[in-house]
């Protein structure tokens, strides 16, 4: 089993492991490593990026992370790793830190969005350059989404700490609301990571967020979109 690095430290930015597995694939190259600070997409934040350095200090860089059949696979843009090779991996941190403030930043839109409409959320991306939230809304109201911004960034301004704790399944559901996902948690999670930002919001999620709500800047509302049937989106991005 890989560990999981980034889910228990996200400012984790350089770290030490072993290659247990190589895979090329249609001229890709990709290693699977014994523990990870790499994210990889999912849950709808993309992956991190950076580099790879092997034991003579030979650079790779790393292109994409992403879960396949339960593997990690770290595509590298050269082959020359082996198996059982022990690397350094150095994380793009100005990528993922403003992935982490764009990540706390959802959440608390979301909860603000969902204390107003009780709305749930549909579909999500969080990007370099914008992000974007669907939810399961009857109608396109843009006047009520600045609002939402706006009362969003009143939160952020608040300083809250975000704490990130593991629960089991039993004692994480019985927190209200626990997820905001009209889908739901995923069903073979026996532990929950749960990510609280303050009193104001409280989920299950697997993403990397920042320490205290001092560090997101502010939320930019971009636009609106009706998306059909009950599907509402918001557009918006983080800005110093």
């Amino acid at each position: 089993m890989i560990e999981l690095l980034y889910l228990k430290d996200s400012y984790v930015k350089e770290y030490n492991a072993k290659i247990t597995e190589v895979i090329i694939n249609n001229d890709k190259c990709f290693i699977v490593l014994d523990k990870t600070i790499f994210y990889p997409q999912g849950g709808g934040q993309i992956y991190d990026t950076g580099k790879i350095i092997d034991e003579k200090g030979e650079e790779y860089q790393v292109i994409s992370v992403r879960k396949v059949d339960g593997k990690i696979l770290h595509e590298i843009n050269k082959p020359g790793l082996i198996q059982n090779q022990k690397i350094k991996g150095i994380i793009d941190w100005e990528r993922r830190y403003k992935l982490m403030r764009s990540h706390t930043a959802t959440h608390i839109l979301a909860e603000t969005i969902f204390k107003e409409t009780n709305a749930l959320i549909t579909g999500n991306n969080i990007d370099l350059d914008k992000c974007r939230i669907d939810f399961d809304l009857e109608s396109n109201d843009p006047e009520m989404m600045k609002k939402a911004v706006e009362d969003a960034n009143k939160v952020i301004a608040q300083n809250l700490p975000i704490k990130i704790e593991f629960m089991s399944r039993e004692e994480a559901f019985k927190i209200p609301q626990l997820s905001k996902l009209a889908k739901g948690l995923p069903e073979n999670l026996k532990e929950i990571r749960v990510v609280s930002i303050g009193d104001y919001d409280i989920q299950g999620d697997g993403g990397t967020h920042v320490h205290n709500t001092s560090e997101i800047g502010k939320i930019e509302f971009i636009t609106t979109d009706n998306r059909g049937k009950n599907n509402r989106r918001i557009y918006f991005k983080i800005i110093d």
